[in-house]
């Protein structure tokens, strides 16, 4: 058995995979959401939750579902191609739910990418997208090298600064491997994404120092509440100053600033809205690549498959029991939730109960 995360059954109430799935689903149609966007907006959700990514997962519903009942996002949007070529496109989201407005740009990019060896598609007056790694997987899953970025409202201070400017803006990179799941890198540019603060602040513990900092004096600071708060804003990945990298992280930032917002015509950093904000424009970018276009495919999934080997067989440090490359600890994770249940924290499950009576839906089962 494998977990992410250590989970105290206590605090926690573990759910079928499918039940889960059923419950947001219903929900969101419930309030009139489409079946087929429905489904995808819960298949995203739950697969964070699945692959132990509970910061992007259901205890983000109520986020989508205010953002719905307040108008800053439609349940029928017109999604419209802006601009198109054989191999790139930009899309007007229309405010739609971010996942839904994603998925067919990513769908785009793939086709593209499977015709002409490479699909870039980006997308403007968007919404928060869920997890970066959904999109990315799908791609490596058709046997694709997939990349997905995307904006976000500012939450964290550049090197330097000590206000909320930038966004957690994710970088997420799939790519097929011969017999085995993609590779899959996800990760926040930000030293941890805004929704791990969130699982801290609804348990009411305190942060790892070196995650936030004041806006008043510039420091260190370990409560969620204040760190998600005007007084507060987490740093960017390599943490504070530059002597472990922070201006990295805030550069990557940046980058994804540039291809996912300024390049697609999508606001950035400070300029981005939240999901109740009526035109958040949040902007996405994706990348398709066709491995066969730049010399032989399968060769490319013998030698990713080599690739990951040699990592496991490198020198091993002695406080570490093996060397994981990305893509892994999540795969294992999904294939022991679906075995024994995925578990939601107690105030996530009664929070996700109570929109279900709300709705009219019925609700999970403890």
């Amino acid at each position: 058995m494998f977990e992410k995360v250590k989970v105290d059954e206590n605090e926690y109430v573990r759910v079928p995979r499918d039940e889960l799935f059923r419950v947001v689903k219903d929900v969101f149609m419930a309030m009139n959401v489409p079946e087929e966007d429905a489904e995808i907006v819960a298949e995203n959700l739950v697969m964070a939750d699945l692959r132990g990514v509970e910061s992007h997962g259901v205890q983000r519903l109520k986020r989508y579902v205010d953002g719905i009942k307040a108008g800053g996002v439609k349940i029928n949007p017109n999604i419209k191609v802006v601009k198109e070529s054989p191999v790139y496109a930009v899309l007007d989201g229309d405010e739609a739910l971010g996942q839904v407005v994603a998925y067919r740009a990513m769908r785009m990019a793939i086709e593209k990418a499977k015709k002409n060896g490479i699909g870039i598609v980006g997308v403007k007056n968007s919404n928060h997208y869920g997890i970066a790694g959904y999109y990315a997987y799908k791609m490596a899953k058709e046997g694709l090298v997939g990349m997905s970025l995307t904006t976000s409202r500012p939450l964290v201070a550049p090197t330097g600064a000590m206000e909320k400017f930038v966004g957690t803006n994710p970088i997420a990179l799939g790519a097929p491997v011969e017999g085995e799941e993609p590779f899959l890198l996800d990760m926040a540019t930000s030293v941890v994404p805004s929704g791990k603060i969130e699982v801290y602040r609804r348990k009411d513990k305190p942060v790892p120092e070196g995650w936030g900092i004041s806006t008043e004096n510039g420091e260190i600071i370990t409560d969620p509440h204040v760190i998600l708060s005007p007084k507060g804003t987490i740093l960017p990945l390599g943490g504070l100053g530059e002597l472990h990298g922070g201006h990295k992280g805030y550069g990557l930032g940046v980058l994804v600033d540039i291809l996912s917002g300024v390049l697609m015509g999508a606001t950035w950093s400070r300029h981005v809205g939240g999901t109740s904000d009526k035109h958040s424009d949040v902007g996405h970018f994706f990348m398709a690549i066709d491995p066969g276009a730049f010399g032989d495919a399968e060769e490319f999934k013998k030698n990713m498959k080599k690739m990951k080997e040699e990592l496991h067989n490198a020198k091993k440090h002695p406080n570490f029991e093996r060397i994981w490359v990305h893509g892994e600890k999540g795969h294992l994770t999904a294939q022991t939730r679906l075995e024994i249940g995925i578990p939601i924290y107690r105030k996530v499950f009664n929070e996700i109960n109570e929109i279900a009576k709300e709705v009219g839906v019925e609700p999970l089962k403890e």
